[in-house]
Parts: structure tokens; C-alpha cells; sequence
């Protein structure tokens, strides 16, 4: 039996929410079984009640706003509990067309991918100002040359993942999930596809950046932090080298000038400069190597992990979503509750 669980993070989303489950498909083909989960991250205008009175069977509640990427992991988790074999992120916004999720869920369902992201028409989109539209396409360009993952559109949040993906993925970021675990997928050699889809004209303004530039700054410091965590040697490298080149040439020019007989008078500075950079290249590269290290102990944690979370996340273990130990800051961080059970399928 197959079954999918489309999970939606909601954030004061009370007046969006009907016509985003009004939207979602009854039935997808080669699906037996068609679950919603709504992950409430700690709204205050009764969105989850909402939720309930739609006749969604299951509800995570986070008392406290956590943030996108939060409540996306906190839905993976609660799907792999349902027993999903697939899971499909929705935006609470309804802003992605949801005739499209069997277009995700496809190429899963035949083994051709573990991850599967919704490609918008990008140019064709009137509301995205032409500012956006340069972002995003730079955007998903960096993040291809850092993963190697080739996905036109990596900020869309429209996507697919199977169980097992769901197990192997971590999000650390506050900002978003987007960015991070395309990057995360590229590195542990998951299979990650693309398929083009719609979207719907905006409801309401994003409320993941306050502009442009909040965008760009929030963007990049995602990317440096997965780029650190995943390619440390490499974003170690990087800098060193550049400082090791102008140390080099710097050398150069000095023992150019002392061959033409000129002596090292007047060109000392330049040598003590060099001395410096090359020093700093050298500790760069010793930094590196300790962070390599610790990415392949990581690499090794994150096994076990995965391990773990096949434990601990099995179906039907925790039928109301109880608070797992490492999420039990503060302490009663999560209420979850179950309606009557109500499948779509």
C-alpha cells in the first residue's frame, strides 16, 4: 500500500487555509492512500482550530513560532510517524498549483528520484518584479554550482521526498529548508529531479523577506553556512590560495628587485607582508583539514542518526506526535492532536 502525506506549514494562515485544502487532489494515481498534516508553527489567529474544523486528520501545533525551517522538519517527522512513503511540501499561501503534486510525485513512486522539486515558470510570472527574477535564477545557479545538483528552480518550496530522504535530511537553518537540503542532497549523492509546474496569482505579500536585500543577505548566509558544514576543506581552500598567491607574487617582486642589484633596502615591507599572507594561507589550510575531519565524523553521526530516526520514527509509534527528546527545549514546545482520521483515497 502505498500512501502519501502532503504536509502544509501554516503560520497565521487562518484565512488561507480552506482554499489551500479546497485545492489538494482527492485521489493520485498509483497512491492508495492520500493523508494532509497541517503544521501549525505557533500561530495566534486560531489556525490550527481551523485545520480541525476542515476535517484534517492530523494537526502538529508548535506553541511558539519556530520559523519555515522548523516546521518543515517537525512535518517530516510527523509524516515518517503516519508511515508516509512519499512527502509532498505544500505552502499554506496556496500559491503552487496542487493538480501538480502528481507530477512530483511520480518520477518517486518509479524509483527515478528521492527528491523531487516543483520548477516555477520563472519569467513567465507577472507579480515577481524583475529584481526577483535576476535573484532567482543567480540563486539556483549557485546552488547548482555547490551541490551539483542541476534544479532550475532551487527556492521553490513545492516539492517531493521519499521516506527514506525524509530520514537522511537534516535542516539547520532558521531562514528556510529550500537552499540547504538541495545542498545536503547533492552531498549524500541523492537522486534529486525537477519537474515543471504552475502557480497560482498571489494571495498575500511573502513573508520569508522584507525585500530584495533582506532576500540576498538571508540567501547567502544560508548557502556559506551549508557550503561550511558540507565542503569545509574546499571554502578553506578557497581563501587560502588567494592569500597564498599574493604572498607568492609579492615574494617574487622582492626577489626581482634584489637580483637587479637593488638589494632588499626599500623592499623589506613587501617581504614581511608576504610572510604574513603565506602564514595565513598555511593556518587556512590546517583549519580545513581539522574541519574535513570533523565533516567525516559528522558524516558517520548523521548514519547512526538516520538509524535512530528508523527507530524512533516508525509508524504508528507515537500516534499524537509526543515531543522527541532533542525537540524538548523548552518543554512543551510541540502539541500535536489527531481528529478523527480522515484519508483521501
Amino acid at each position: 500500500m502505498v500512501r502519501v502525506v502532503i504536509q502544509i506549514p501554516c503560520f497565521n494562515e487562518a484565512g488561507q487555509l480552506a482554499a489551500t485544502v479546497a485545492a489538494l487532489p482527492v485521489r493520485l494515481p498509483g497512491v492508495d492512500v492520500l493523508d494532509v498534516l497541517v503544521v501549525d508553527d505557533g500561530s495566534t489567529d486560531g489556525t490550527a482550530e481551523v485545520a480541525r474544523s476542515l476535517g484534517i486528520a492530523h494537526v502538529v501545533r508548535l506553541q511558539r513560532h519556530r520559523g519555515l525551517a522548523f516546521a518543515f522538519r517537525s512535518g517530516l517527522e510527523a509524516a515518517v510517524r503516519l508511515d508516509a512513503d512519499v512527502i509532498v511540501n505544500v505552502d499554506a499561501d496556496n500559491q503552487y498549483c496542487a493538480d501538480d503534486i502528481g507530477s512530483l510525485v511520480a518520477p518517486i513512486l518509479r524509483g527515478d528520484a528521492d527528491l523531487v522539486v516543483g520548477a516555477r515558470p520563472i519569467a513567465q510570472i507577472n507579480h515577481f518584479s524583475a529584481t526577483r527574477k535576476i535573484l532567482q535564477r543567480v540563486g539556483s545557479a549557485v546552488v547548482r554550482r555547490l551541490s551539483g545538483v542541476d534544479v532550475p528552480d532551487a527556492t521553490s518550496g513545492f516539492r517531493a521526498l521519499s521516506r527514506e530522504t525524509a530520514l537522511r535530511i537534516n535542516v539547520f537553518s532558521r531562514y528556510t529548508y529550500t537552499l540547504e537540503t538541495l545542498i545536503q542532497a547533492g552531498q549524500r549523492r541523492l537522486v534529486v529531479g525537477s519537474v515543471p509546474i504552475r502557480v497560482n496569482p498571489p494571495t498575500r505579500a511573502s513573508r520569508l523577506f522584507a525585500s530584495p536585500s533582506d532576500y540576498v543577505v538571508r540567501a547567502v548566509g544560508s548557502m556559506l553556512h551549508a557550503f561550511i558544514v558540507y565542503r569545509p576543506l574546499r571554502f578553506f581552500l578557497v581563501p587560502a590560495s588567494v592569500l597564498f598567491g599574493i604572498g607568492a607574487v609579492l615574494v617574487l617582486r622582492f626577489l626581482y628587485f634584489y637580483a637587479m642589484s637593488e638589494g632588499a633596502s626599500g623592499h623589506i615591507q613587501s617581504l614581511i607582508l608576504a610572510a604574513i599572507l603565506v602564514l595565513l594561507a598555511g593556518l587556512l589550510v590546517v583549519a580545513g583539514i581539522l574541519a574535513e575531519l570533523l565533516a567525516i565524523n559528522r558524516r558517520l553521526l548523521e548514519e547512526i542518526q538516520t538509524a535512530e530516526r528508523r527507530r524512533e520514527w516508525r509508524a504508528g509509534a507515537d500516534a499524537r506526535f509526543d515531543v522527541p527528546a532533542r525537540f524538548a527545549q523548552p518543554a512543551g514546545d510541540i502539541v500535536a492532536a489527531a481528529s478523527p482520521a480522515r484519508r483521501r483515497g
